[in-house]
């Protein structure tokens, strides 16, 4: 029993000098740290003069106004266009009313029983008339009607729909206007739908050259 206590305190006093000397070698290691740390030289925090907070302050306020302006800019812009375009879709939906009277004046002219009649004139003449109307109201507006027959077809203004084989005029003239276009100021409200020319194939000419020759013989 002896013996066993004394080989138990001699363990114990064994670990007890390994944590001793554990907790010296931290704290020899911490004031190592330290002293290096004291040794490092400390950066100098340099103090800006009064002319450099001035300017700087100059600076910070210019661009603030700067800022300032292009808002003012930009909503000055906003207001401009919502004035001068506001009605832009409601216009593009008047435009129908144009439109169905020229189906109806067609309608009208294509019914053989009203041809040749002072009733179908008098109402040709009425509906020219609110025709005229309504554009001589969307001029007022700043909505007119493109001019485009007999034109080079401009892809900003007009929308080729077909082709028609005509040697008289130049390949790409405007030579039927199948829907009107319309522009409000300097925007395409929409674009005229026409027709536009090009040359008659090899094929119908070498045909008619045929005809031609066995109408001679």
């Amino acid at each position: 029993m002896e013996t066993e206590e004394k080989q138990n305190s001699t363990s114990t006093d064994q670990n007890q000098d390994t944590l001793n000397k554990t907790d010296n070698s931290e704290e020899k290691l911490i004031k190592e740290n330290k002293q290096e740390t004291d040794q490092e030289p400390k950066e100098e925090i340099k103090e800006q003069t009064p002319e450099e907070k001035i300017a700087e302050l100059e600076d910070k306020v210019a661009r603030t106004f700067a800022e300032m302006e292009n808002q003012r800019r930009r909503f000055e812009k906003e207001k401009e266009e919502a004035f001068e375009y506001g009605g832009y879709n409601f216009a593009k939906e008047a435009l129908n009313l144009i439109d169905n009277l020229d189906r109806s004046k067609h309608v009208l002219e294509s019914d053989d029983k009203l041809k040749e009649t002072d009733a179908l004139k008098k109402t040709l003449e009425h509906l020219d008339i609110i025709k005229k109307d309504l554009i001589s109201i969307f001029e007022k507006s700043n909505i007119k009607p493109i001019d485009c027959l007999n034109k080079k077809l401009d892809p900003n203004f007009h929308q080729a729909m077909m082709e028609i084989e005509d040697d008289t005029k130049e390949p790409g003239t405007i030579i039927q206007e199948i829907q009107k276009g319309f522009t409000i100021k300097d925007r395409l409200l929409r674009p005229s739908l026409v027709g536009v020319s090009k040359k008659v194939t090899k094929k119908e000419e070498k045909t008619e050259e045929n005809q031609e020759n066995l109408e001679n013989k």
